[in-house]
C-alpha cells in the first residue's frame, strides 16, 4: 500500500484525529512534543519507589531480561493490555525505558497518571498531528545517544485480548536508526486495572522479553515499513500466544464505539 493510502485509511499518526503532514507514517504511540529526559537522579529514586511497589501488585514472573543490553539502544515493542503497561516495563527493568503514551492516561486518572510518571511515560498529545514528526525524530536521538525506547505498536490498547495489527512507526524507528527491536509480550496486565477501574488490584502479570531482531531496508518505503512491522507483531504473537486480528486496534474500537 502507498503511504499515502496508508495514510488515510489508517490516519498518519496512528490515532484519530486531524490528517498527518506529508510523508508522516503511522506510528503507533510515538506523538507528542520533544522528549526532554528527566535528572537521572530523580528517575533512579523514583524508580527506587516504584520497582518494589510493582513486584508488592503485580509479582511478575520475568523472562528473557537477558536480552535487553547493558548498553546502546534498542527498542522494546509490546503488546498493549493496561494503561499500566508502560509503567510496568521500565519499573520492572533495570535500565531507564522511555515509553510514549496517550495523554488521557495522565489526566483522566490520578492513580494511573501517577504510575504514568513513576515510569517516566510521556504524555502524547492525539489531537496534534504536527507533533507526530517532531516525536519520531526526538525518538530517533534517543536511541542515537544509546537508550531504550517503548512502544506499542497496535497504537492503543487492545479492546478484548487479542493482538492487532501493528502500526508502522516501530518500522521506520528501526530502519531509520539500525536499532534492534527487542519483541516483548506482556499477559495480566488488565487485571490489574480493568478499562474503568479507578485503583489497581494485585494480580499477576508476565514479561516476557525476546531475542533482538534486527532488520535491513528503507524507512522511506511503505513496503519496507509494512513488512518489518509485520515481522515485529508475529514475533510478539509467537511469544504472547495471543490470537491475532489483522485490523487496527483503533478502527475496531470505532466501529464499535468504544475508547
Amino acid at each position: 500500500m502507498h503511504l499515502a493510502e496508508e495514510a488515510t485509511a489508517t490516519s498518519a499518526l496512528g490515532f484519530s484525529g486531524a490528517p498527518a503532514p506529508a510523508g508522516a507514517p503511522a506510528l503507533g504511540w510515538v506523538a507528542g512534543p520533544p522528549i526532554i529526559q528527566e535528572s537521572p537522579l530523580l528517575y533512579q529514586v523514583v524508580k527506587f519507589a516504584a520497582t518494589p511497589i510493582a513486584h508488592a501488585m503485580c509479582r511478575p514472573h520475568i523472562s528473557g531480561a537477558a536480552h535487553v543490553p547493558r548498553t546502546g539502544p534498542a527498542i522494546l515493542a509490546a503488546n498493549h493490555l493496561s494503561v499500566l503497561d508502560s509503567y510496568l516495563l521500565p519499573a520492572l527493568l533495570p535500565r531507564h525505558v522511555t515509553f510514549a503514551a496517550k495523554k488521557e492516561y495522565f489526566s483522566g486518572n490520578p492513580v494511573s497518571g501517577w504510575f504514568m510518571r513513576l515510569g517516566g511515560s510521556l504524555p502524547t498529545d492525539r489531537d496534534s498531528a504536527h507533533a507526530a514528526q517532531e516525536m519520531l525524530d526526538a525518538a530517533a536521538d534517543l536511541l542515537d545517544r544509546g537508550e531504550l525506547f517503548g512502544i506499542h505498536p497496535e497504537g492503543t490498547r487492545s479492546p478484548d485480548g487479542r493482538l492487532y495489527r501493528g502500526k508502522i512507526g516501530v518500522a521506520w524507528l528501526a530502519l531509520k536508526t539500525g536499532a534492534p527491536v527487542l519483541p516483548v509480550a506482556l499477559s495480566g496486565t488488565e487485571r490489574v486495572l480493568p478499562v474503568g477501574a479507578k485503583v489497581p488490584r494485585p494480580a499477576r502479570i508476565g514479561i516476557t522479553i525476546g531475542a533482538p531482531m534486527r532488520f535491513e531496508g528503507d524507512h522511506t518505503k511503505a513496503r519496507d515499513r509494512r513488512r518489518v512491522t509485520d515481522e515485529i507483531m508475529a514475533a510478539i504473537r509467537e511469544l504472547s500466544g495471543q490470537e491475532y486480528v489483522p485490523t487496527y486496534a483503533s478502527s475496531f474500537k470505532a466501529a464499535s464505539n468504544m475508547s
